[in-house]
């Protein structure tokens, strides 16, 4: 059973929660900064875990100091409770030590 599509509304109303988040489209981006190459790939080690541990998988561009992530469900067709649940979760990785 593939997730449910929010509503607009339900969209606005997660976003309130994800502050540096934004809705391109179907999509939920943001970009990461870090202060070394290394640190920003360690994110990513992290964020693949998350990942893998929900069964929901973002795309990523790692660049120096910086990494863009890039939240949708594919089998929906646009945003569902699962790119909230990640993009949460993927924020709280932000701030944890690695």
């Amino acid at each position: 059973m593939k997730p449910e599509l929010l509503s607009e509304s339900a969209v606005l109303q997660q976003m309130s929660a994800l502050p540096h988040w934004q809705v391109e489209g179907r999509e939920l981006v943001r970009e990461f900064r870090f202060p070394s190459y290394l640190a920003g790939i360690e994110f990513v080690r992290r964020v693949a875990a998350l990942a893998e541990a929900l069964n929901h998988h973002p795309d990523m561009l790692v660049g120096w100091q910086k990494v863009a992530v890039r939240l949708t469900t594919h089998s929906a067709g646009g945003l569902t409770r699962l790119d909230f649940e990640l993009a949460g979760q993927i924020t709280a990785a932000e701030a944890a030590p690695a």
